[in-house]
């Protein structure tokens, strides 16, 4: 077992000795940070909003166009009628429904927490991932 080690020792001495480190150009620094900052540049991607520009301008002015048009051209009388009766009917669901006082609060309050949570925590992450 010693002469196998011995072996080795000086098979590993021997190519050593016979090969020289290589040492890298003078240059290689400036390459390779700028090799990095390409791919980093590749992997950012611009923002994209979720709906765009044109969209919302088309809802726009199509709900300005909806109230116009409610406005001016809709009779009155139809649009009371037809209001009354949709009012009638979703008093009547809710007057058979009876809901505590805490429930009601927690159903006002929820989602005005909801709202502060998520600007609270989109400012959190903005800042985090902040390039």
């Amino acid at each position: 077992m010693k002469e196998e080690d011995k072996n080795i020792e000086n098979l590993i001495e021997k190519m050593m000795t016979e090969n020289t480190l290589q040492s890298p150009s003078a240059d290689f620094t400036a390459n390779l940070m700028s090799q990095i900052l390409v791919a980093e540049k590749a992997k950012i991607k611009p923002y994209k909003p979720l709906i765009s520009i044109s969209t919302w301008i088309f809802i726009g002015v199509a709900l300005a166009l909806l109230i116009v048009y409610n406005v001016f051209f809709a009779g009155t009388e139809n649009n009371l009628e037809i209001g009354k009766s949709y009012t009638d009917k979703i008093s009547a669901i809710i007057s058979g429904i009876h809901i505590s006082k805490t429930i009601l609060y927690a159903i006002l309050i929820v989602p005005f927490m909801i709202l502060i949570q998520i600007g609270v925590l989109k400012n959190y992450f903005d800042k985090k991932y902040q390039l």
